[in-house]
């Protein structure tokens, strides 16, 4: 089987080279794999496409499948069921004009998708280990689906619960009874794996490249659950003096403070580094809690994750281990102690490696108040402290199903337009060539079609357009399209389009180099 592989690696390689395509782009085979042939530019110098205007912005929100808090709505739906409610919720992010979704898939050392790892998810069916009935693959039917609306998709696994209190029965296939000597139990019911064993890290790793493998995914994302907060354990310190008592005595001269972050370290570099070895395009994010540590900037107080939860964040963000970067910055813009636009100047300045910093913000606020304004607000305090790269993630998707309010503020006011996810200029700076494209007048419609002589570097088009005396706007399309019509070559005040320009955008978001054609 390698060697038919190689064959045909080299077979797609050959067939770029005779079409004139560029063979140090990326390319898709038929099992939505890629095979990258490319090395990594050596400058981050992003790549300026000259387009009329600025059109990226992450714009993402969490779906929390632990405890059922947004997808399914309770274990035991039919398959039927189950992909109707995702599809209201992926309805919901593409009507409001968001780009990614984040999409839990490993709540608890299980699975949200066919596994030969771990078991099915008690969430799906109700019962751990127990597949979907009739059979489908929820990652996958999430994959596509989200594709489909011009999403992103990225998995979120939570590297270290091994059981929730929440999470039915613990079945013969949980890791709590196949691999015991991972795992401690907490005072609160819960298991959790211990972070510092290399088993632990082994299952984890294995985990997310086997998604990275198997799955087209855009992202891989953990949230701030490394080493349990003290309440899951009423307290106590972390259950761990056997892993800690075997260190010392092997001559380990660490505290144990020290010796705890860094085995957090070394597994979240190595996720990093593991992850582009097999697609370099998939991005990997941290949701890190908010706060490093309190006095970092001076005004801070609270929750010191440095020294309760061993996360040193700022160390990830500061190595660039991590693509995108979002603290959990669930605060109030004039929350002195733990002030929103305070904490987020803060990061920024740790940022030294130019990463993508897009903060969590919590929506449930309005969720209560029925008031939008705090969120609105918080989003053009990010636009305006991290111009370069725009971005933010919502906690979470509930508040814009169920409130109204919030939903038609961000669609009348931030979110008017769609964007396009930013590019991330240290894993490809390298734009797609520009498309070919033809104009066709007929009676008061203009037909436009295209081709580009390298499809599988084709994720997206962004059409732009523009009517006499107004300023240029633009549609975003999938990569499967390759015309448009505009039914009436004039708007509402009778101007007629003047301009069209056409670019084509690649898995990293980077556009080839924009053109404009004028419409006689």
């Amino acid at each position: 089987m390698k060697v038919i592989n190689k064959y045909l690696e080299f077979f797609i390689i050959l067939i770029v080279l005779i079409l004139g395509c560029n063979p140090s782009k990326k390319i898709a085979d038929n099992n939505n794999e890629s095979i990258i042939t490319s090395q990594k530019q050596k400058n981050n110098i992003q790549w300026n496409p000259k387009t009329p205007y600025n059109i990226e912005e992450f714009r993402a929100a969490w779906v929390a499948t632990v405890a059922n808090i947004n997808w399914p709505s309770k274990p035991g739906l039919s398959s039927a069921d189950q992909q109707k409610e995702a599809l209201i919720l992926l309805d919901c992010l593409k009507n409001n004009n968001f780009n990614a979704v984040i999409f839990q898939v490993r709540p608890q050392a299980d699975a949200l998708y066919y596994s030969q790892l771990e078991p099915w998810s008690y969430y799906l069916t109700g019962k751990q280990g127990q597949a979907p009935e009739p059979f489908y693959d929820p990652l996958q039917f999430w994959v596509e689906a989200a594709h489909e609306r011009g999403l992103e998709l990225h998995v979120w696994l939570n590297p270290y619960r091994a059981h929730h209190t929440q999470g039915g029965e613990i079945s013969d296939k949980s890791l709590v009874k196949t691999n015991p000597e991972l795992v401690v139990k907490l005072e609160n019911g819960m298991y959790w794996m211990d972070p510092s064993l290399q088993g632990t890290q082994d299952q984890s790793l294995s985990v997310v490249l086997d998604i990275v493998k198997r799955y087209d995914i855009d992202g891989v994302h953990f949230d701030d659950y490394f080493y349990p907060y003290e309440v899951y354990n009423n307290g106590k310190d972390f259950p761990d003096d056997k892993s800690w008592n075997a260190y010392f005595d092997s001559g380990g001269s660490l505290s144990k403070a020290d010796w705890r972050r860094q085995s957090v370290n070394t597994f979240v570099k190595k996720v990093y580094t593991e992850i582009k070895a097999v697609k370099p395009y998939v991005k990997f994010g941290i949701s890190p809690f908010g706060i490093w540590k309190p006095g970092f900037p001076e005004s801070i107080k609270g929750f010191n994750q440095y020294e309760r939860l061993y996360a040193d964040a700022k160390l990830w963000l500061n190595e660039g281990w991590i693509d995108y970067f979002a603290p959990q910055l669930y605060w109030k813009i004039n929350k002195i102690d733990q002030s929103f636009p305070v904490l987020l100047g803060w990061w920024q300045s740790e940022n030294t490696k130019k990463r993508h910093l897009w903060p969590g913000i919590s929506t449930y606020a309005t969720l209560k108040d029925l008031n939008a304004n705090e969120t609105l607000n918080q989003i053009m305090i990010t636009r305006g402290l991290l111009p370069s790269s725009k971005g933010t993630i919502h906690w979470s998707i509930e508040p814009l199903i169920r409130n109204d309010t919030l939903s038609k503020a961000l669609l009348n006011g931030p979110y008017s337009k769609s964007a396009l996810v930013p590019p991330s200029s240290w894993l490809d700076n390298l734009p797609p060539s520009k498309p070919l494209l033809l104009i066709k007048r007929k009676e008061k419609k203009l037909h436009l079609t295209w081709n580009h002589n390298n499809e599988f570097d084709v994720f997206r088009w962004v059409l732009y357009y523009q009517f006499k005396d107004e300023n240029w706007d633009h549609i975003i399309l999938d990569k499967n399209t390759k015309s448009y019509i505009f039914q009436n070559i004039e708007d509402k005040n009778k101007q007629p389009i003047i301009k069209v320009g056409l670019t084509a955008v690649d898995r990293t978001g980077n556009q080839s180099e924009f053109f404009e054609i004028e419409v006689q």
